[in-house]
């Protein structure tokens, strides 16, 4: 399969009980959790039944990514909490990711639903940068070790430490991001990634040093979600480091 097949791969939702299997086996594909840390087939079913959403791209007869979200509320606002996206590791750099988010995004607003929430791991440049530069996702929130001891090798003992991304679908902020412009943000202050963490958490000898990171970054994010700031954008340089962008989120189409 060329660049432009993989870029063009169907995406639509899953049912079947084989198919909500498959997203199973996707987990220990993509992140080689243990059995305790997988998410059973009837999780799948249950979220299909109650208004979530389970989505699959498709390479043939084959799913080679899954999404999946809940039904949620918070402050008497309904929303949708996207709990997992999965792409298998020949398939990523293509675009699919985005694409299965913006599935997601035409599903919930032709049902009325404005808001997507998700976490992701801070110190994960390229999610970030899909979810805040890519997508126009906020964040505001901080939860430190979300999850507990994770089983995921990508983790690298390292708390589970995550960042609540807000995807408010109608924004006018969305909006231009989708289109390609400008989000219009002003930074207040930054928050620095740097790339060899991916290195520093799979070396035990040097795990000391993406936790230092990442308890300096905890600290920073949410200091700065405590005086009113957001992150309203994120940056990549040459050398693949990632900055966070904090600054106001004065969209009123981004409050409750």
């Amino acid at each position: 399969m060329n660049e432009n097949e993989r870029k063009e791969l169907p995406i639509r939702a899953l049912s079947t009980f084989a198919e909500l299997e498959r997203c199973v086996e996707l987990q220990l594909e993509t992140w080689g959790y243990s059995s305790g840390d997988v998410i059973p087939r009837k999780m799948f079913i249950v979220a299909n039944r109650i208004g979530g959403q389970v989505l699959g791209a498709f390479d043939g007869d084959t799913i080679v990514g899954f999404l999946m979200a809940i039904p949620g509320i918070r402050n008497g606002v309904p929303y949708l909490h996207s709990h997992m996206l999965a792409v298998l590791p020949e398939y990523r750099n293509y675009g699919l990711g985005r694409r299965m988010k913006l599935a997601q995004r035409e599903d919930a607003l032709a049902r009325g639903i404005r808001l997507i929430e998700w976490t992701f791991d801070p110190l994960e440049i390229r999610n970030a940068h899909l979810n805040i530069t890519r997508l126009g996702a906020i964040v505001r929130r901080y939860q430190p070790d979300f999850y507990g001891p994770s089983s995921s090798p990508l983790q690298g003992g390292l708390p589970t430490d995550r960042l609540y991304a807000e995807w408010w679908l109608g924004s006018e902020r969305v909006q231009r991001v989708l289109r390609g412009e400008s989000a219009k943000a002003e930074m207040v202050e930054q928050v620095n990634v740097p790339v060899d963490v991916y290195e520093w958490k799979q070396n035990p000898e040097q795990r000391a040093l993406a936790l230092k990171v990442q308890t300096r970054n905890r600290e920073a994010l949410q200091s700065g979600f405590a005086r009113g700031l957001a992150v309203v954008g994120y940056e990549v340089d040459a050398e693949r480091n990632g900055t966070f962008v904090l600054g106001t989120a004065a969209d009123p189409d981004l409050k409750f």
